[in-house]
């Protein structure tokens, strides 16, 4: 359905995008995570055809960005993270604007409007201002808005963002419903959301891939053992740092911070290479520094785990 090929972007000297490289079936809820100035926006906006590629190219179905914008456009709907509303204007008389500008007329125009209405839960504020409207009505409105044309894919930057709990829920039900039915792209900061809806996830940092790949699959392969959380008193933290990271099978220790902020406290987070275990030979080393132990557990295996070791500074 959609194929991203030797993807790379640039703004002035600062690469944007690295070489991306992934598929998306049709039919696929595909989630796209990354810290802050990834690239998944970037990645988004070439995909949706309002940013051109430095190089590479992406293609959705017969066509590609570079030559077919506007085809690819009628098959995409597009919520960006600040939904573009025209506040003063009621719901209702908002899509019909919007359906008006796909071309929409008559019945299959009134048609499709009561539709979104529907899907998107919007009957209860159709005839009320937009500027009325919390946030989360706000992005059922933009998601509306989005799929008016009845558009093939379906992408979504930041849909959830700055919304309350409740909201967040609601939304993440509306984008399971809409993935029974079409192709969606979106990103997201809310790991847990994308564990829920997505049957696919892509992580990229500094604008290259580090994991792709359904979520049991990257706890499994990506994961690994996970990481160890060590509190030891009565030790120099830098001493305590080195002598662990010698230990074989692991592969880096940071200081943390403790939850019990006592004094001469030091805490750590040993991370293992693949699935060893490397709690023996770590427990070894502490008694026999003589150091006072007060926690010693393994970490259980999680998305966020995960995110965290891909997207480490270092």
């Amino acid at each position: 359905m959609i194929e991203v090929q030797e993807l790379n972007k640039f703004y002035g000297d600062f690469q944007v995008l690295k070489n991306l490289n992934f598929d998306i079936r049709q039919g696929e809820v595909l989630g796209l995570l990354g810290p802050n100035g990834a690239g998944k926006t970037t990645t988004m906006r070439i995909l949706t055809c309002f940013l051109e590629p430095t190089s590479g190219n992406i293609k959705v179905g017969d066509y590609n960005v570079l030559e077919h914008p506007l085809k690819i456009k009628n098959m995409v709907g597009y919520l960006p993270e600040a939904a573009p509303l025209y506040k003063d204007m009621l719901v209702y008389d908002y899509l019909d604007y919007v359906a008006a500008i796909r071309g929409l007329e008559g019945r299959e125009r009134s048609r499709r409007i009561d539709a979104m209405i529907e899907l998107c839960g919007l009957a209860e504020v159709a005839h009320k201002a937009v500027h009325e409207l919390s946030k989360g009505y706000k992005q059922r409105v933009g998601l509306a808005h989005a799929m008016m044309g009845d558009p093939e894919i379906l992408v979504l930057d930041e849909p959830t963002s700055g919304l309350d709990p409740n909201q967040i829920i609601e939304i993440r039900q509306l984008i399971k419903k809409i993935g029974r039915e079409k192709t969606v792209v979106f990103s997201t900061h809310i790991l847990s959301e994308a564990e829920a809806t997505c049957d696919r996830l892509v992580i990229i940092n500094r604008g290259a891939i580090v994991a792709d790949g359904p979520t049991d699959r990257l706890l499994r392969e990506v994961g690994g053992a996970g990481v160890v959380d060590v509190v030891v008193r009565g030790a120099d933290p830098a001493e305590v740092k080195a002598s662990l990271a010698t230990v074989p099978g692991v592969e880096e220790v940071e200081e943390t911070r403790p939850e019990d902020e006592g004094e001469g406290l030091v805490g750590l987070a040993v991370f293992s290479i693949g699935e060893l275990d490397v709690r023996p030979e770590l427990y070894r080393t502490i008694r026999d520094r003589g150091w006072e132990l007060l926690d010693f557990h393994r970490r259980t295996r999680s998305l966020e785990n995960i995110f965290a070791q891909l997207t480490r500074e270092n």
